[in-house]
C-alpha cells in the first residue's frame, strides 16, 4: 500500500473543500475502499474521514417518506421499524448484502458508491478499462459468468466494460424513485438514484454521474403507497456473504385481478441498477396472471445481450421476475 495522508473532517463543507484537491477521497465505513487500496487498485493521496459528521439521522417524514443520513449504517437502517413498514424492499436488500459485521460498518452513502467486484477490475495484472481507461477489457473474452447482460453492446460495437453494479441497496432505491442529497463545491444539489448511476459509454472508468468533489449527505425515499408492498429477492451462489448473480426488487398493486401499478428493478445484470420499464409498461392494466408476468419479463429481456458464458441469466431473471410477482399476487388475495 502506498503512503497516504489522513484528515478527519469536522464539517461537511470543509470535507468537500478538502476533497476538492487532487488525489483526496472520502472515507466512511471503508469496507470497499480499504480493500481496493490493499489490492493496489486505487491509491489516493489523502483520505478524508467523514465518519464524525452529523449525517446519521433516520427521519420519518410526515408525508410518508423518509430521509436517511448518508452515514447511517446498513444495520441501523435495516432494523428501523418505520423503514420496514413503509419500504420493506430496502430493508430486505440491506439484509441480503455482505455479512452482519460488514453491515455494522458499511454506510448508506458508501454502499451506493462501492466499486464493481469484477475480478478483472480488482486484479491489477489484467486489462480493465474501468481501472485504466483505454487498457481494454479482459472480462469480455475471459471469466464473465457473473457479469452484465444489459448494456454490453453500443451502437458503435461492444461496450468497453461489462462489469455489474454490486449494490443490493441501490436496486431497491431505484425501484422506489429515491433521491440523493449532495453537498458540492458549488453548494447543495440533489439527483435521483436512477440518474446517479450510468452505463459505461465512453467513460467506463466512471461508475456514477456524481459531480466532482460531491459528498452524498442523505437519501430521500418519497412517499408511495405501493412501496409498502415492495420486496427484494436475490439469487447467489451461496446463502450468505455473496454478491448476486441476479436480483429483483418489485412493488405491485393489484385490484380485481388487474395490475393497477407495478415497479420492477433488476440487480447484477448491468453496469447500473436496471429499472425494468418495458416490463412495467407491459404489466400495467394487464391481468395479474403468470402469463402476463412471463410476457412482461420477456419484453424486458428482449434487449439483453448476454456474453458467451452468462446467457443463463436470461432465464434466471425471467423465472425470478415471475416468481416474485406470483408470490406477491398470491399474498394479496
Amino acid at each position: 500500500m502506498k503512503p497516504f495522508a489522513y484528515r478527519r473532517a469536522d464539517a461537511p463543507d470543509s470535507a468537500v473543500a478538502t476533497v476538492g484537491h487532487a488525489g483526496a477521497v472520502f472515507l466512511a465505513g471503508g469496507t470497499n475502499l480499504v480493500d481496493l487500496m490493499k489490492l493496489g487498485v486505487t491509491a489516493p493521496e489523502m483520505l478524508v474521514d467523514v465518519t464524525g459528521l452529523p449525517l446519521r439521522q433516520i427521519e420519518a417524514l410526515p408525508d410518508g417518506g423518509m430521509r436517511i443520513g448518508a452515514l447511517t449504517t446498513n444495520s441501523d437502517l435495516a432494523a428501523d421499524p418505520v423503514l420496514r413498514t413503509r419500504f420493506p424492499a430496502v430493508a430486505l436488500a440491506l439484509l441480503s448484502g455482505a455479512s452482519a459485521q460488514l453491515r455494522n460498518r458499511a454506510t448508506v452513502g458508501g454502499n451506493l458508491l462501492q466499486r464493481t467486484r469484477c475480478r478483472y477490475f480488482v486484479d491489477v495484472t489484467k486489462a480493465c478499462n474501468k481501472r485504466r481507461l483505454g487498457a481494454g477489457c479482459d472480462a469480455r473474452d475471459g471469466e464473465h459468468r457473473d457479469l452484465a447482460i444489459f448494456g454490453t453492446e453500443t451502437p458503435g460495437g461492444p461496450a468497453p466494460c461489462v462489469a455489474t453494479n454490486p449494490s443490493d441497496l441501490a436496486v431497491a432505491l431505484v425501484l422506489l424513485d429515491a433521491r440523493v442529497e449532495l453537498l458540492t463545491p458549488h453548494g447543495t444539489a440533489d439527483m435521483s438514484v436512477h440518474e446517479l448511476f450510468r452505463l459505461p459509454g465512453d467513460r467506463p472508468d466512471r461508475d456514477t454521474n456524481l459531480p466532482p468533489g460531491a459528498l452524498i449527505t442523505a437519501v430521500v425515499l418519497p412517499a408511495a403507497p405501493i412501496a409498502r408492498t415492495s420486496t427484494y429477492r436475490k439469487v447467489r451462489d451461496r446463502s450468505s456473504f455473496a454478491f448476486a448473480t441476479g436480483s429483483v426488487a418489485a412493488a405491485l398493486d393489484v385490484a380485481d385481478g388487474t395490475v393497477r401499478d407495478v415497479r420492477l428493478a433488476y440487480g447484477a445484470v448491468a453496469h447500473r441498477p436496471w429499472r425494468a420499464y418495458a416490463a412495467e409498461r407491459a404489466l400495467r392494466g394487464a391481468p395479474a396472471t403468470v402469463d402476463s408476468f412471463e410476457r412482461a419479463a420477456d419484453e424486458e429481456l428482449a434487449t439483453a445481450r448476454p456474453l458467451r458464458d452468462n446467457g443463463y441469466k436470461v432465464p434466471l431473471m425471467r423465472n425470478l421476475t415471475v416468481g416474485v410477482l406470483r408470490g406477491m399476487t398470491e399474498a394479496s388475495w
